[in-house]
Formats: C-alpha cells, structure tokens, sequence
C-alpha cells in the first residue's frame, strides 16, 4: 500500500508505495482510509518535540470504509463507513468502569507504537514500522482495534467525518465532557485552530455569555468570531489576563483552554480565571514542557488545573452527539476543513500547519 513514512526526525515525510500491512487478526478491522486530517499532535512527533522511534507511519484523524474484519467481529461488516479514534477503550477495565474511557488500562500502550505482543501490523522494506497515535492513518489502509472505529451514517462525507475523529472531538469534549461548562459563564480559548476552534463552537452551545478567542492568526480570529466567540484578540496587543478580567467585572473567567500546548499560556490562563476558576490543557505539550504553580496562591484562590485527552470522550456515545449537533444546525463541521490535499503533498499540508495557514488540511487518499 502508500503511505507516509518518517524516516527521520525533523525530515520530511517520504511517501512510499510499498509499504506492507497485515490482515486483520481477531478483534481488529482493515480499514479503508479515506481521509485523514493533519494536526498538531502528528507535527509534535516531526519535530521531536514528542518522542517516537522510526520509521513510524503518523496519522490520527481519519476516516474511512471497513474493507475486511478478523476473527470474532460482529459489530462492523464490509463496507461500513466509519471514523477512527486513537483513544479506543475496552469498556470493562477499572478505568472505563468508571467512565474515563480515554485512560482505559487495554490500549494504553498502543500509544507507544506496537502492540502488547510488539507487532505493528505494518513493515516497510522488510523491517518493522512503527504505529504512530495508534492508528497510522496517513496511509491507504489500516488495521485497527475494532473499538477504534465508529461507524457512521451511510452518505457522510468522510472529508468532512474526519475531523470528529480529533479536532472536534477533543475541543467538544474538553467544554461538554471536562470543564462542564454551564449557560451563562465565561470562557478563554487560546489557539484558534482546529481544536481551538472547536471549543468556542462547544462553548457557544454549552451557553456561555462570554467567549474570548486568542490567536495571533488575523484570519482565525475571525473564523472564531464566526464559529461564536463574543471578542477575539490578538495576544501581540492586548493582554490576555486583563482582557479577561475587563469582560468579566474584573473577576477572570470561568474557565481558560490552552490549545496549544505550551506552559507559559496556561500561567497565563491561571491568571486570567477567576477565583475559584479553572484552567484545562487541552493541547498536546512537549514531553519537556513544565507547568509552574504558585502553590499558596493556588490553595488559597481555590484555582483549578486539569489535564484533557481527547476531551475525555467516549467516542461511541460522543460522535453521534457531535453529528446529531452538525445535523441541527448548532456545530459547523464543513467550515473546520479549509484546504484538501492529496497524500503525495503531505509536506506542503505540514507546512499549511506550521504557519497557521486556514483550519484544517485534510489529505485524500485516493490516487
């Protein structure tokens, strides 16, 4: 099959047309992939910033057909559209009993790249490749668990289908299932990308009177305010912490989102939100990023920091809520993806991504 190799870290990704892929064995599923987006998380592991071992096939927000089931499936067939999660879970692990399906005790070490048994169902001129996010998806086919895949209404785009599978799911989750934000309370969102911009659209469903987005990005700020952000800034020249406060009756916001990923905005945050307030990382830090807590300060103030996969989503019950949501008119899904690429230009699709160039770039499979 094709897919998208990286061979080294911070090289470009090579796509090579003869990489290998295992059927399924029992309680997985092939996977036709249609469409995958590109997303931070993928460019954390180019540029080293979170670590992997090469080669390694990436790819996380995808979605697709099932093309051929292992042993002991009954809950997918042949030709059934679905959209991957690289969070599946098991449903009967201490974890996901008491519904934190995100951190289930079954797959957690598909994270790392194998399997238990140190298969990865894919090799590339005869050594093995590693799993990149669990389901490798910036390729023609993959097998998955088949808890990874979710299936679908018969008739929805999977360019647009796959964006749930991360973006949307991670920024509709961290507002609904995480922070549980209520009708009438306040909201700091910095980083308006795909994911960022997926949590104003939540925050606006969920009812918050105040929604401000922070980007230095001109162009996303005003995807925000379309997507629902009450004010939308640019941190290069207005400051977060005051604007929060001035929106606010000087109190801070409800709650501060860190998009990004990167410590120093979530200082800024704890220091944007009120008393009492809390602020959820929701992007992906690099594997050497520290957090500094005034510890007295952050006791006394009742202040809240709180960590967020996925948007601590079960995807089986949270899928169908964001389609019901797209279906009513109250999420727009077809605005997140803004420029389509094939796989052959996943390079020029990784730079689109550094230079905050429109939302989402989703790459096409086909040939």
């Amino acid at each position: 099959m094709r897919a998208a190799v990286l061979t080294e870290v911070g090289a470009d990704l090579v796509v090579a047309d003869d990489v290998e892929l295992e059927a399924p064995r029992a309680g997985e599923v092939l996977v036709d992939v249609h469409h995958c987006g590109v997303c931070h998380s993928d460019v954390h592991y180019l540029d080293g910033s979170l670590r992997t071992e090469v080669p390694v096939v990436l790819g996380h927000e995808a979605a697709g057909r099932v093309a051929e089931v292992g042993p002991g499936v009954t809950d997918l067939a042949p030709g059934d559209p679905v959209v991957l999660t690289m969070a599946p879970s098991c449903g009967r692990c201490y974890f996901c009993a008491q519904g934190d399906r995100t951190l289930c005790q079954r797959f957690a070490g598909l994270v790392g790249g194998a399997y238990p048994d140190g298969s990865t169902r894919i090799s590339w001129r005869g050594a093995p490749v590693r799993r990149g996010l669990v389901l490798s998806a910036f390729a023609e086919r993959t097998v998955v668990p088949v808890e990874a895949a979710v299936r679908i209404p018969d008739g929805l785009s999977t360019e647009i289908a796959a964006v749930i599978g991360c973006a949307v799911q991670t920024g509709v989750g961290a507002v609904l299932n995480t922070a549980r934000v209520r009708a009438g309370q306040s909201v700091v969102v910095v980083g308006l990308g795909a994911v960022g911009l997926s949590i104003v659209q939540a925050a606006r469903i969920a009812g918050a009177a105040v929604i401000v987005g922070v980007d230095p990005a001109a162009g996303r700020r005003e995807k925000a305010v379309e997507f629902g952000a009450t004010d939308a800034i640019d941190p290069g020249e207005a400051d977060v912490v005051a604007t929060a406060r001035d929106l606010t009756g000087g109190r801070g916001a409800d709650f501060g989102f860190d998009a990004v990923g990167k410590s120093q905005i979530v200082e800024t945050l704890l220091k944007a939100t009120r008393n009492g307030g809390t602020t959820v990382m929701v992007g992906m830090p690099s594997t050497k990023d520290t957090v500094s807590v005034r510890g007295l300060a952050h006791a006394f103030y009742e202040k809240k920091l709180i960590g967020c996969y996925l948007g601590s989503a079960d995807p089986h019950r949270d899928f169908p809520r964001i389609l019901e949501l797209a279906r009513a008119g109250r999420l727009d899904l077809d605005g997140m993806v803004t420029t389509r690429r094939p796989l052959e230009e996943i390079n020029e699709a990784v730079a689109d991504l550094r230079a905050a160039a429109g939302v989402r770039t989703v790459l096409t499979m086909a040939r």
